[in-house]
């Protein structure tokens, strides 16, 4: 089920027709010489030597690769924050999306504390709607947890189109849900085919350190990085893998920032745990050294949750398992304050709004720190950025590759091309770029969405509204198929066995109400005496009393022949 934008204004005028000339196809499993014919926003024909209907606009890609268009599974537009909204809403960061080669986005609807999630849902909706230039689909986060929670969760899942709920670990007080809550909504989740999105920090060490940090006097965005180490991101994601496990619920793990909250996941996936990772294009471009910048406005901007990390090889690292699908997917995190949103926190690290840009760049920074240093390939690529992201949240083949009968969402890619990223020349509207003058090759030189011509050129040629809601069915094939599997083999193990039919302990049992102890248990002296006393078993008596008390016993023992030779010593 798609919903159509009621403020839809598509031109008429747009070219309905489009016929792609001479590219090279890269999907995520292979690369080919084909020409693409498209009409009504959907791909038509595929191959060489296409006949086609007249009237087609013709696009030359001879010496480029065509490639579907980019998913930024995680942006956060227009989002209330911190006291403050996201500068970036659904029109800026769509239309910067499409300028940077992401023809659809997974936003998120938070709702606060105890507010109704349908509720929160219609809100969201009713923001993005009138503003998209792109297709997109929204992730709902639980905030909290009770009965009515539990329905609206089923309710969002069976009507809402909405198959993917974000849970955090940290924003104490805020966002955070403790460990029984999250088994419980995880518990659900699983029942409904949804997957389970966590935020992994540890929200209440956090809490102490942020604390402790004020009272130092360490008030600057330095605080931020060391309030929030990489070893309780680590501890979190694995909190959050073994939880999910007990409930044999698919996990996600957004905005990986550290090498070994990476490695938590990569050894979660050897053991057969059905998990996957998400690295971020600032995790993957610069790193945490921002932060002790001098220049408070610089370290500001780069403050987001988790932090990026100062060790510079970090990037690398997480490049390194995305190439080797021990991490599975890009996003972004795409949430942007200017400087003087950020300055909110100019006293106070803890009220500096986190977030950072990335909506924009991240096909960029990808192919710069992945396929041009040589550790990804143009396939894998493709799959980090769009193939992988629609089959875990179950819209492939719909999107995610160019093949006959996919949406027409295909972008022109020139992998010899550069372009300097800076603030003065991004399409977003906050005023500053953590990959300010980074100079990346691959470019995007056209890009098409629903088959319409949104970026070409270095022009954009958007309409707001025109993106559709993308709604996605639950138990997505790439995430379901071992749980369900595992539900019928795995079953919890029952031992069949007599009942027992003893003596049972009165749970409570009171002491004499005069508080004196009970008696010693009498022995009977006409019970017959053992004929050998059994040293395996023990007769002693608390009170003082044995049962071999009254068998007489020999002064000593004389050992005559001791294992070993004759002694003549004597125990007394």
């Amino acid at each position: 089920m798609d919903t159509p934008s009621k403020f839809r204004n598509v031109p008429k005028t747009a070219q309905t027709r489009l016929l792609i000339k001479g590219g090279k196809v890269v999907n995520a499993d292979q690369q080919f010489f084909a020409d693409i014919y498209i009409e009504d926003g959907v791909i038509r024909q595929l191959g060489d030597n296409l006949i086609t209907p007249g009237g087609a606009k013709v696009i030359d890609a001879k010496g480029k690769l065509v490639i579907p268009g980019g998913i930024d599974t995680h942006t956060h537009l227009q989002m209330p924050f911190m006291g403050t909204i996201a500068i970036d809403d659904f029109y800026h960061g769509t239309k910067a999306a499409v300028a940077g080669g992401t023809t659809m986005i997974i936003d998120h609807c938070i709702p606060q504390k105890n507010q109704s999630l349908l509720e929160a849902y219609d809100q969201w909706r009713g923001w993005a709607d009138p503003k998209v230039c792109c297709d997109y689909s929204m992730h709902v986060a639980i905030t909290w947890w009770s009965d009515q929670v539990k329905e609206e969760v089923e309710t969002i899942c069976k009507e809402k189109g909405v198959n993917s709920f974000k849970m955090f670990l940290a924003y104490k007080g805020i966002f955070q849900l403790n460990d029984t809550e999250l088994y419980k909504a995880m518990t659900c989740l699983k029942e409904n085919g949804a997957l389970a999105l966590v935020h992994a920090e540890n929200g209440d060490i956090i809490d102490e350190n942020c604390k402790k940090l004020m009272d130092l006097g360490i008030t600057g965005p330095e605080g931020h990085l060391q309030s929030r180490p990489e070893e309780i991101e680590a501890e979190a994601t694995q909190r959050a893998i073994v939880i999910a496990n007990q409930v044999n619920c698919p996990l996600y793990v957004v905005h990986v920032m550290s090498k070994s909250a990476a490695d938590c996941i990569s050894v979660a996936r050897k053991e057969g745990k059905v998990v996957f990772g998400e690295p971020i294009a600032a995790g993957l471009g610069t790193d945490g050294t921002h932060y002790f910048n001098n220049d408070w406005c610089h370290a500001a901007a780069h403050v987001m949750g988790p932090p990026l990390r100062p060790d510079p090889t970090t990037p690398g690292y997480l490049m390194d398992l995305l190439a080797n699908n021990d991490l599975q997917l890009t996003g972004t995190d795409n949430c942007t304050f200017t400087k003087d949103q950020k300055a909110m926190g100019k006293d106070n690290f803890t009220k500096i709004p986190n977030g950072v840009n990335g909506v924009e760049d991240r096909m960029s920074v990808i192919w710069e720190k992945g396929v041009h240093s040589g550790k990804l390939d143009p396939c894998r690529f493709v799959a980090v950025t769009s193939t992988n992201a629609a089959k875990i949240f179950n819209f492939y083949p719909r999107k995610g590759v160019i093949q006959v009968g996919s949406d027409a969402d295909i972008v022109i890619w020139d992998p010899e091309a550069t372009r300097k990223i800076s603030k003065e020349t991004h399409h977003q509207k906050v005023d500053f770029n953590i990959f300010e003058d980074m100079v990346c090759h691959g470019v995007p030189i056209t890009t098409i969405s629903n088959g319409r011509v949104v970026w070409d050129d270095e022009q954009l040629h958007v309409t707001q509204g025109a993106g559709r809601f993308i709604a996605r069915s639950l138990h997505a094939p790439e995430a379901y198929s071992r749980v369900l599997v595992r539900d019928k083999v795995n079953q919890p193990i029952r031992v069949p066995r007599d009942g027992y039919d003893g003596p049972v302990w009165k749970a409570g049992t009171q002491p004499p109400k005069d508080g004196k102890r009970p008696p010693p248990m009498a022995m009977d002296p006409d019970a017959p005496l053992p004929t050998r006393r059994d040293l395996h078993a023990s007769g002693f008596s608390l009170s003082g009393s044995q049962i071999d008390d009254r068998v007489k016993h020999k002064a000593s023992h004389k050992v005559l022949a001791p294992p070993g030779g004759k002694s003549s010593f004597s125990f007394s």
